[in-house]
Protein backbone atom coordinates (compact mmCIF):
# COMPACT_ATOMS: atom_id res chain seq x y z
CA UNK A 1 0.00 0.00 0.00
CA UNK A 2 1.33 3.46 -0.78
CA UNK A 3 0.74 5.82 2.33
CA UNK A 4 1.68 8.80 0.17
CA UNK A 5 -0.71 7.71 -2.70
CA UNK A 6 -3.60 7.09 -0.29
CA UNK A 7 -2.90 10.20 1.66
CA UNK A 8 -2.97 12.36 -1.35
CA UNK A 9 -6.27 11.13 -2.17
CA UNK A 10 -7.63 11.69 1.13
CA UNK A 11 -6.47 15.47 0.89
CA UNK A 12 -8.71 15.57 -2.65
CA UNK A 13 -11.51 13.74 -0.93
CA UNK A 14 -11.46 16.62 1.78
CA UNK A 15 -11.20 19.39 -1.03
CA UNK A 16 -13.98 17.53 -2.61
CA UNK A 17 -16.24 17.72 0.38
CA UNK A 18 -15.55 21.37 1.42
CA UNK A 19 -15.94 22.39 -2.05
CA UNK A 20 -19.65 20.64 -1.81
CA UNK A 21 -20.50 21.78 1.64
CA UNK A 22 -19.34 25.45 0.21
CA UNK A 23 -21.65 25.90 -2.69
CA UNK A 24 -24.52 24.03 -1.68
CA UNK A 25 -27.22 25.91 -1.29
CA UNK A 26 -29.92 26.37 1.56
CA UNK A 27 -32.68 24.95 -0.38
CA UNK A 28 -33.04 22.14 -3.03
CA UNK A 29 -35.00 24.72 -5.05
CA UNK A 30 -31.81 26.75 -6.05
CA UNK A 31 -29.89 23.54 -6.60
CA UNK A 32 -32.82 22.41 -9.20
CA UNK A 33 -32.61 26.10 -11.12
CA UNK A 34 -29.11 26.57 -11.09
CA UNK A 35 -27.12 24.55 -13.28
CA UNK A 36 -23.10 26.37 -12.23
CA UNK A 37 -24.21 24.73 -9.00
CA UNK A 38 -25.56 21.42 -10.13
CA UNK A 39 -22.31 21.05 -11.94
CA UNK A 40 -20.18 21.93 -9.47
CA UNK A 41 -21.56 19.30 -6.35
CA UNK A 42 -22.10 16.58 -8.68
CA UNK A 43 -18.82 16.75 -9.95
CA UNK A 44 -17.28 16.71 -6.63
CA UNK A 45 -19.59 13.92 -5.78
CA UNK A 46 -18.76 12.17 -8.37
CA UNK A 47 -14.43 12.76 -7.79
CA UNK A 48 -15.29 12.02 -3.83
CA UNK A 49 -16.96 8.37 -4.94
CA UNK A 50 -13.93 7.92 -7.40
CA UNK A 51 -11.19 8.85 -4.76
CA UNK A 52 -12.72 6.32 -2.34
CA UNK A 53 -13.10 3.92 -4.32
CA UNK A 54 -9.32 4.48 -6.00
CA UNK A 55 -8.20 4.25 -1.80
CA UNK A 56 -10.41 1.04 -1.95
CA UNK A 57 -8.38 -0.17 -4.79
CA UNK A 58 -5.17 -0.09 -3.15
CA UNK A 59 -6.31 -1.23 0.65
CA UNK A 60 -6.99 -3.97 -1.63
CA UNK A 61 -3.63 -5.06 -3.18
CA UNK A 62 -2.31 -4.01 0.42
CA UNK A 63 -4.31 -7.50 1.95
CA UNK A 64 -4.13 -9.39 -1.33
CA UNK A 65 -7.91 -9.78 -1.80
CA UNK A 66 -8.91 -10.33 -5.27
CA UNK A 67 -9.89 -7.71 -7.21
CA UNK A 68 -13.18 -6.66 -7.12
CA UNK A 69 -15.35 -6.51 -10.79
CA UNK A 70 -17.27 -3.45 -9.80
CA UNK A 71 -16.75 -0.23 -8.38
CA UNK A 72 -19.30 -1.28 -5.30
CA UNK A 73 -17.92 -4.04 -4.91
CA UNK A 74 -14.80 -2.72 -3.90
CA UNK A 75 -16.72 -2.17 -0.51
CA UNK A 76 -18.05 -5.38 -0.50
CA UNK A 77 -14.42 -6.63 -0.54
CA UNK A 78 -13.35 -3.98 2.66
CA UNK A 79 -16.08 -5.05 4.68
CA UNK A 80 -15.50 -8.71 3.82
CA UNK A 81 -12.36 -7.93 4.89
CA UNK A 82 -12.81 -5.69 8.23
CA UNK A 83 -11.62 -2.63 6.89
CA UNK A 84 -14.96 -1.11 6.89
CA UNK A 85 -18.37 -2.44 8.12
CA UNK A 86 -21.06 -3.40 6.04
CA UNK A 87 -23.57 -0.06 6.48
CA UNK A 88 -20.49 1.62 5.72
CA UNK A 89 -20.19 -0.71 2.50
CA UNK A 90 -23.81 0.05 1.44
CA UNK A 91 -23.94 3.67 1.63
CA UNK A 92 -20.60 3.63 -0.20
CA UNK A 93 -22.51 1.31 -2.53
CA UNK A 94 -25.02 3.98 -2.86
CA UNK A 95 -22.68 6.63 -3.54
CA UNK A 96 -21.12 4.51 -6.42
CA UNK A 97 -24.55 4.27 -7.85
CA UNK A 98 -25.01 8.00 -7.68
CA UNK A 99 -21.73 8.43 -9.53
CA UNK A 100 -22.78 5.79 -12.78
CA UNK A 101 -26.01 7.99 -13.65
CA UNK A 102 -24.10 11.47 -13.16
CA UNK A 103 -21.43 10.14 -15.03
CA UNK A 104 -23.50 7.79 -17.82
CA UNK A 105 -26.47 9.48 -18.15
CA UNK A 106 -28.38 6.67 -17.28
CA UNK A 107 -31.69 8.39 -16.17
CA UNK A 108 -32.12 12.07 -15.72
CA UNK A 109 -30.76 13.34 -12.71
CA UNK A 110 -33.20 14.51 -9.26
CA UNK A 111 -31.49 17.28 -8.47
CA UNK A 112 -33.41 17.15 -5.46
CA UNK A 113 -32.23 13.85 -4.22
CA UNK A 114 -28.38 15.60 -5.09
CA UNK A 115 -29.20 18.10 -2.35
CA UNK A 116 -30.29 15.78 -0.01
CA UNK A 117 -27.27 13.67 -0.57
CA UNK A 118 -25.04 16.89 -0.52
CA UNK A 119 -26.60 17.99 2.74
CA UNK A 120 -27.03 14.90 4.43
CA UNK A 121 -24.65 12.26 3.57
CA UNK A 122 -21.45 13.83 2.92
CA UNK A 123 -20.85 12.21 6.74
CA UNK A 124 -20.47 8.52 4.90
CA UNK A 125 -17.41 10.17 2.84
CA UNK A 126 -15.96 11.48 5.71
CA UNK A 127 -16.82 8.04 8.05
CA UNK A 128 -14.84 5.89 5.43
CA UNK A 129 -11.93 8.21 5.67
CA UNK A 130 -11.60 8.56 9.44
CA UNK A 131 -11.69 4.22 8.99
CA UNK A 132 -8.76 4.90 6.51
CA UNK A 133 -6.54 7.39 8.41
CA UNK A 134 -5.99 5.06 11.47
CA UNK A 135 -4.67 2.12 8.70
CA UNK A 136 -2.18 4.55 7.57
CA UNK A 137 -0.88 5.43 11.04
CA UNK A 138 -0.32 2.20 11.91
CA UNK A 139 1.95 2.01 9.16
CA UNK A 140 4.45 5.08 10.29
Amino acid sequence: MDREVIGQKLESLRRCLRRITDKCPPDSGTLVRDPDLQDIIALNLCRAVQLCVDIGAHLIAGIEAPPPDTMGQTFDTLAKAGVIHEHLAMQMKKAVGFRNIAVHNYGEIDWTIVYAIARHHLDDFTEFAKVIIPGLEDEN
